[in-house]
Order: C-alpha cells, then sequence, then structure tokens
C-alpha cells in the first residue's frame, strides 16, 4: 500500500542570505521554485522578532492561499519561531503565535510548527522548563482552535534543545494531548544522539519531520542531501514501517544553499525523488 508521505520545503534555505534581506518579500519566488523542484509543499516561517514575519504582503493570507494555487503547492505549516526565554509569552510572543494560529485557520491540516530562536545555555534548566511551559501554552490555543502543533528543536551551540539530557528535559514536558514532535534529523545527529534511536524513544509525538544532511565539519556543519553522514533511506524505511502519514520537508543549511538555494532545491528535489520516492511504494 501507498504511503501518505508527502515531500516539502521550507524557506529558511531562502532566509540564509544576508540575514533574510536577498529574498525579502520574495515568497512567490520561492514558492515557483519549490514547485518546479516537484515537492508537493512549502513552509514559510513566522518570525517574531522581524518586521511582517518575513511574510511581506503574503503576511495576507489570501494572496498566500492564491500564489500556492497558482503553482498548485499546498502549506505544509508555518514555522514560528519566538525566544521564549521567560515563564510565560512576552505579548510580542503572543502576538505572533496568535497570528500564525489566524492564518492557518484558511489551511485546514496544515501545521504549526514552534521553534525556539537560539540565545544561549545559561540558567539552563529554568529556560528549558520555561520553553516547554510556553509551547503548552501555544499548542493548547493551536489545538483548541482546531490547528496541530509540532515542536522543532534545533542545534547550535548556543541553544538550548540539542544534546539527550535537554530532549530528556524539554520532550518530557510537552504535553502529548495537545503538541507533537518534528525530528530535525540533522539536528538530532548534531547534538551527539544516534536518529534512529531518538525517533525510537519519541516515536509516540512524530507528527511531521525534517531533513537536512549534516558533514560534521566546521560552525555550520551541513551537507547537501545525499552528500554527508544522515542515512535517510533508513530514517524514510522507519518511518513507512511506523506508518507515518504527514509531511518530510526537506530544510538545506549547506554552505551552497546560502549563496544559489534555487539550485539546491532543484537538486534536492530530484534527489528525493530518485532515492526516497520508491521507498514509498
Amino acid at each position: 500500500m501507498p504511503t501518505k508521505i508527502k515531500f516539502g520545503s521550507e524557506v529558511y534555505t531562502w532566509f540564509m542570505q544576508n540575514g533574510g534581506a536577498a529574498y525579502d518579500n520574495k515568497l512567490d519566488h520561492i514558492v515557483e521554485v519549490i514547485a518546479r523542484a516537484g515537492f508537493e509543499g512549502v513552509e514559510p516561517m513566522v518570525l517574531e522578532h522581524l518586521p511582517n514575519y518575513w511574510l511581506g504582503n503574503f503576511k495576507d493570507p489570501a494572496k498566500l492561499k492564491d500564489t500556492l494555487a497558482k503553482y498548485n503547492l499546498r502549506l505544509c505549516g508555518l514555522s514560528l519561531t519566538c525566544g521564549w526565554r521567560e515563564e510565560r509569552e512576552t505579548d510580542a510572543e503572543r502576538t505572533a503565535a496568535d497570528y500564525a494560529i489566524s492564518v492557518l485557520k484558511h489551511f485546514p491540516n496544515a501545521l504549526l510548527g514552534t521553534v525556539q530562536l537560539p540565545s544561549g545555555r545559561k540558567n539552563l534548566q529554568e529556560r528549558r522548563l520555561n520553553l516547554a511551559k510556553n509551547v503548552n501554552a501555544v499548542s493548547r490555543r493551536a489545538h483548541d482552535a482546531g490547528v496541530t502543533c509540532s515542536f522543532h528543536p534545533n542545534s547550535p551551540p548556543h541553544s538550548i534543545i540539542r544534546t539527550q539530557e535537554d530532549y530528556n528535559v524539554v520532550l518530557n514536558s510537552l504535553d502529548p494531548a495537545v503538541t507533537g514532535w518534528t525530528p530535525d534529523v540533522g539536528h538530532i545527529i548534531r547534538g551527539g544522539m544516534n536518529i534512529i534511536a531518538t525517533l525510537n524513544q519519541w516515536h509516540h509525538l512524530v507528527n511531521h519531520v525534517h531533513y537536512k544532511d549534516f558533514s560534521g565539519n566546521g560552525a555550520e556543519p551541513w551537507a547537501q542531501m545525499g552528500s554527508g553522514k544522515v542515512d535517510f533511506h533508513q530514517i524514510t524505511e522507519w518511518l513507512v514501517a511506523h506508518d507515518y502519514a504527514g509531511w518530510i520537508v526537506c530544510e538545506d543549511e549547506c554552505h551552497d544553499a546560502i549563496y544559489d538555494p534555487d539550485k539546491v532545491t532543484l537538486q534536492n528535489g530530484a534527489w528525493c525523488s530518485e532515492q526516497l520516492q520508491p521507498l514509498l511504494s
């Protein structure tokens, strides 16, 4: 039986160039490239700390819907990025979250992803618990509005959700009644964990997936999909075996993607089609 797994692409690949300035208000261009690459969906970001959340004119859900329809793409979800350092949401964080929830009401089955903006590992235990409290609060409001949620850890050195201990604290503090977990396989391996073992540990939370490859080299140790140390074939087979029915979203952060995100995305679409799609049947 064919699976219900779908492949999409994250817009962060375009955000990396010049801190977002290079592709500011160019979501229509990004969507066109993602469609040309053969992906089925797109995952934009809602960045609390930026004007218009880096959505530009596409902050209007009607414009976003029309643009996706033009290229026959679906909205995988919105990736909401906030600081969430305090015990409760700040006014700006709550406003950004409520905006994202309001947009997702226009896109049935699209998901709200929650991502913390890394800002250092001081007061680690307090801040890990604060993060979980904030994510649970956002997820509860979204759940009550009919929106599915998923928490996405990350792995820069200044992230508080990057190691096995971090995962033990934060993922075990999530409210599974209102939120799931997005395993980003590149961040898992960068944090020193085994990807399959980590998936097995929290398999009950998996409701969204991010793919990026890992070189292990340098301060930003990313590789283009298929050229690094991540075994995407094994991970995809794990998802199929566990009857996963959701999005696999490619979020390439390799060096080449900074300067030519279009080319990298087109290559990744072809690679997924050739290497991973056959595993779904």
